[in-house]
C-alpha cells in the first residue's frame, strides 16, 4: 500500500503519511493542496474580524522544535512534546515522526529504525493582508492566529494561513518548503536567488559595544589604529547608532534622563551630527565625506556601513523638523498585538506606545530612503545596517494593516539600496516577524538573534544556541548574521569558534586597544579575509529536538560545509543561562551554576550533504581533525568519536572525505590547522598520475600550518613551485607543511 505524503483531514484527524498528527480537527478547517505533497490550511469564521484565533486540533506525543518571538524583535527556540508547550508568536513548528508500516500501526518505538523517521513542518505565513502565527493551549490544542493589525481590515476566512509539508531530511524539507512558498506567494525570495554582499568575506569592526551612542571620529580612528598595530585590520566598518542628527524632546537640559525616553529620540536631518561635521582643528576632518575617505585610505577599509532605523530613528522622525516636513510625517502611537504583549514586554516598545513615533507618510517613504542613501553614498558610505524593523508591524492601523505597511517599507528600502549602493549592501536587524521574513525579496543578510551582550554572563550560551536554531528557518531566506562579539572577553573563544562555523560575517566590537589577537588570527587571514563556510551553521539532525541550554545532558552540535570538507562544532551551553519564559512555563529549578562536564559523540554522518562535496567513488571514509586537541582520526561515514566538554568549552572537527588515487594512495586535505574552520582554506584538490609518480595538487588560502591526511609519506613537497620542508606522522598520517603568511591562493604539491 502506498502512503501519500500530502496532508489530509480524515475522520476529524490531520493525517500525514498515514500518521495522525492532529486529532479533533474542527469542521471549519480548510485544506488546499499545494505542490510536491504540501498543503495550505485555513479556516472560516461566522463573522469578520481583523484578528481571528482558530483551532487546528490537538497535538500530542510528538517531539517538536518551534521558533517563536519571545520579544517583538527576536525569535528563540523551544523544544517539547505537546501542544501546551508551544508559545504564542510561534513562526515555525517542526515535528519528528516515525512512518508506520501500512500493514501494522502497532510498531514498537524502541525497535523502530531512524531510517523511517520523517519530519512534519508547519509554517504560518502571510495570507493576503493578514499574517499568521501558531500557539498552543493548556488542553494541547494547536491554534493559529491571523491578524491584519488594522481594525478596518477584516475577513471571515483565511484560506492559506498555515503551510504544511513533510520529508525525510529536515534540512531538505525546510529548503524545499521555502522554495515552494517563494513560487506560490511571490512576495519574497529564497537566499539562492539573492545577491550576496561582498563584505561577508572580510573581517569587520562595529562601533556599538566600543562606544555605544558616544561614537565619534577620533574614537574610530583610535580603534582602527590599534587593530593595525596588532596586525589584524578590519576591511569593513559599521558606524553604529550615534552618528545621526537627533533630538530627545523629553529630556530637559541639565536634568537626568527619564528612563524610556531615549527610545523616543527622533531624527532631525538625514545628514550627520556635529561630531562628524567637525572633529576639531587638529584632526583635519570637517565632514563625513572627508572622514570616510581618510579612514579608507589610511586603514585599507573596503566597506563602510552606517546604522539607521527603518523609521529613521527609534522614535521615527521629528514632525516639526524643516528637513523632514517634505515627507509628511505625523505622530503615531504604536498598537502592539496580543501576541507581542503575551510573551515578554519590551521597554523600547512600551516607551514608544507612551511617547509615539514620528512616522513618514508611506507614499513618501521611498523618497526618504532615497534622499538618505544617496546622501550617504555621495559621502563614501557603501551600505547600511537598518535596525528596529519590527516596529512597523505596530503602526499599521489606518494604513491598510501591518502586512501592507511592512511591505511598503521593505520594497522602498530595497529599491533605494539597489539604486544608491553598488552592491546589495544591506544588513537587516530586529526583523524577526513573518511580515518582514516573507516580504524579503532582495535583503540578503539579517541578524539572527538578540544582541551579543558583553556584560550579561548568562546570555552567552543562549546567544549561540538561538542563532544556530533560528538559522534553520532564517538561513533559507537570508545569510544569518551572528552579531559582533568582543575578542577580549571571557567567552571570546567560544563566540569566535561559533562564528567560524556560521557561514556569516565575522566582526567584533572591541574597544580601542582591547583586543585578543590570538583569537582574531584563528578567524582572519593576513589580508583581512575570512574562511567563511558555505551555508548557515545549523544544529545537527540529532540536536534539533534537544535543549542544549537547559536539559543538563545535551551538547550543541553545529554543522556546515566548505568546498571540499565538512565541519562540526561541539559546544557545551549547559549550566550558564536559562531560556526566557522557560522556567515560568514549566516551573523547573534553575540550571546549576559553574562548569558542568558533558559527553557526547560526533560522526561524519552529522554533516548533511557531505556526499555532495566528496568524489563520486567515495566509500564513506573520512579523516577527522580535532582543532583543540590536534588529533587526527580515520572514521567510516557512520563511525563515532566521543567528546567531553565542560561548560563554555568547545571542539571543532574538520571532516574530510578521503580520496583514493590509483591503487592505494589515500589523501584528504584538512586545511589551515591553526584556524577554527581549517577546511575553509582548501579550494581544490587534484592528482596527476604518470608512470613513475603521483602529484597531488592542493589549492589553499592563507598562511601557517597546512595539514592533510595521507596514508603514505610523500617524497617531497612544493609550494608555488618551490620545494619546502614538511613533516609526516606515520602513526596517524598527518602531513604538515608551513606556508608563508599571505591571503593569496597557494599551490601546494605533494609528490609520491
Amino acid at each position: 500500500m502506498t502512503i501519500k505524503a500530502t496532508p489530509i483531514i480524515k475522520d476529524g484527524c490531520l493525517m500525514v503519511r498515514g500518521k495522525v498528527v492532529l486529532s479533533r480537527v474542527p469542521q471549519n478547517i480548510l485544506v488546499s493542496p499545494a505542490s510536491n505533497g504540501s498543503a495550505f490550511f485555513g479556516a472560516t469564521s461566522p463573522s469578520p474580524s481583523s484578528r481571528h484565533v482558530f483551532s487546528l486540533g490537538v497535538l500530542e506525543k510528538y517531539r517538536f522544535l518551534c521558533l517563536f518571538r519571545a520579544k517583538i524583535w527576536w525569535m528563540i527556540p523551544r523544544v517539547g512534546k505537546s501542544g501546551s508547550e508551544i508559545p504564542m508568536e510561534t513562526q515555525m513548528l517542526l515535528l519528528e515522526a516515525t512512518e508506520e508500516s501500512a500493514l501494522n500501526d502497532e510498531v514498537n518505538s524502541s525497535e523502530t529504525s531512524t531510517d523511517n523517521t520523517f519530519y512534519i513542518l508547519f509554517l504560518p505565513v502571510l495570507d493576503g493582508l493578514f499574517r499568521s502565527s501558531l500557539q498552543g493551549t493548556s488542553e494541547n490544542e494547536l491554534h493559529f492566529c491571523v491578524e491584519s493589525g488594522d481594525a478596518n481590515v477584516q475577513t471571515s476566512r483565511a484560506l492559506e494561513a498555515v503551510f504544511v509539508n513533510s520529508g525525510e531530511n529536515p534540512f531538505e524539507l525546510i529548503k524545499n518548503s521555502v522554495k515552494i512558498l517563494e513560487q506560490h506567494k511571490g512576495t519574497f525570495c529564497h537566499i539562492e536567488n539573492k545577491k550576496i554582499p561582498a563584505h561577508l568575506d572580510w573581517f569587520g569592526w562595529c562601533t556599538w559595544d566600543a562606544f555605544y551612542t558616544q561614537v565619534n571620529p577620533q574614537g574610530i580612528k583610535e580603534g582602527l589604529q590599534s587593530f593595525l598595530e596588532g596586525g589584524c585590520s578590519p576591511k569593513f566598518l559599521i558606524i553604529d547608532d550615534g552618528w545621526q542628527d537627533t533630538v530627545n524632546e523629553f529630556r530637559k537640559e541639565g536634568e537626568p534622563l527619564i528612563e524610556g525616553t531615549q527610545f523616543a529620540t527622533r531624527l532631525v536631518d538625514i545628514k550627520e551630527n556635529r561630531k562628524f561635521r567637525s572633529s576639531g582643528p587638529d584632526e583635519g576632518c570637517t565632514n563625513l565625506h572627508e572622514f570616510i575617505d581618510t579612514i579608507k585610505e589610511k586603514y585599507g577599509l573596503k566597506f563602510v556601513y552606517v546604522w539607521h532605523a527603518l523609521a529613521g530613528y527609534w522614535g521615527g522622525v521629528l514632525p516639526s523638523s524643516d528637513s523632514m516636513k517634505k515627507y509628511n510625517p505625523k505622530l503615531v502611537y504604536p498598537i502592539q498585538s496580543p501576541g507581542n504583549v503575551g510573551n515578554m514586554r519590551d521597554i523600547a516598545m512600551d516607551s514608544l506606545e507612551k511617547y509615539g513615533v514620528g512616522v513618514i507618510d508611506p507614499s513618501k517613504i521611498f523618497d526618504f530612503y532615497n534622499d538618505l542613501h544617496s546622501y550617504l553614498a555621495s559621502n563614501g558610505v557603501d551600505g547600511v545596517k537598518v535596525d528596529v524593523q519590527n516596529l512597523i508591524e505596530t503602526l499599521g492601523s489606518g494604513c491598510g494593516g501591518r502586512v501592507t505597511l511592512t511591505r511598503q517599507y521593505q520594497e522602498a528600502l530595497e529599491k533605494s539600496i539597489s539604486r544608491n549602493f553598488k552592491e546589495n549592501n544591506l544588513i537587516c536587524c530586529m526583523s524577526h516577524n513573518s511580515d518582514s521574513i516573507y516580504s524579503s525579496k532582495r535583503s540578503a543578510i539579517a541578524r539572527a538573534s538578540e544582541d551579543f551582550m558583553p556584560r550579561e554572563p548568562t546570555f552567552q550560551t543562549l546567544h549561540i544556541a538561538s542563532v544556530a536554531f533560528n538559522s534553520f528557518l532564517l538561513g533559507e531566506i537570508v545569510v544569518p548574521d551572528w552579531d559582533m562579539f568582543h575578542s577580549k572577553h571571557d567567552t571570546a573563544d567560544f563566540h569566535g569558534a561559533a562564528r567560524a562555523l556560521g557561514g556569516c560575517a565575522v566582526y567584533v566590537s572591541d574597544k580601542p586597544g582591547i583586543h585578543d589577537f590570538k583569537i582574531l588570527k584563528k578567524l582572519v587571514l593576513p589580508d583581512g579575509s575570512i574562511l567563511r563556510a558555505r551555508h548557515a551553521g545549523r544544529p545537527t539532525r540529532d540536536c534539533l529536538f534537544e535543549d542544549p541550554v537547559m536539559d543538563a545532558k545535551s551538547l550543541l552540535k553545529i554543522w556546515n560545509l566548505n568546498k571540499l570538507t565538512g565541519v562540526i562544532g561541539v559546544f557545551n551551553c549547559q549550566g550558564a543561562g536559562s531560556w526566557p519564559m522557560k522556567q515560568e512555563a514549566e516551573e523547573i529549578p534553575a540550571a546549576p551554576s559553574g562548569p558542568s562536564s558533558l559527553s557526547g559523540h560526533v560522526s561524519p554522518i552529522d554533516v548533511e550533504f557531505l556526499d555532495d562535496i566528496a568524489s563520486e567513488d567515495w566509500n564513506g571514509d573520512c579523516a577527522v581533525y580535532a582543532f583543540n586537541s590536534g588529533s587526527l582520526s580515520m572514521l567510516p561515514k557512520k563511525g563515532i568519536l566521543e567528546v567531553s566538554l565542560t561548560t563554555l568549552k568547545y571542539e571543532i572537527y574538520t571532516i574530510s572525505p578521503i580520496k583514493v588515487f590509483g591503487q592505494n594512495l589515500q589523501f584528504s586535505p584538512i586545511g589551515l590547522l591553526d584556524m577554527y574552520n581549517s577546511g575553509g582554506a582548501v579550494e581544490a584538490v587534484n592528482c596527476i598520475i604518470d608512470v613513475s609518480s603521483y602529484t597531488i595538487k592542493v589549492n589553499g588560502r592563507g598562511g601557517g600550518r597546512f595539514g592533510a591526511y595521507s596514508n603514505t609519506k610523500p617524497t617531497f613537497c612544493r609550494v608555488d613551485m618551490k620545494e619546502e620542508e614538511f613533516t609526516y606522522n606515520d602513526k596517524n598520517g598527518l602531513l604538515t607543511v608551513k606556508l608563508e603568511c599571505t591571503g593569496n591562493l597557494r599551490e601546494i604539491e605533494f609528490i609520491y
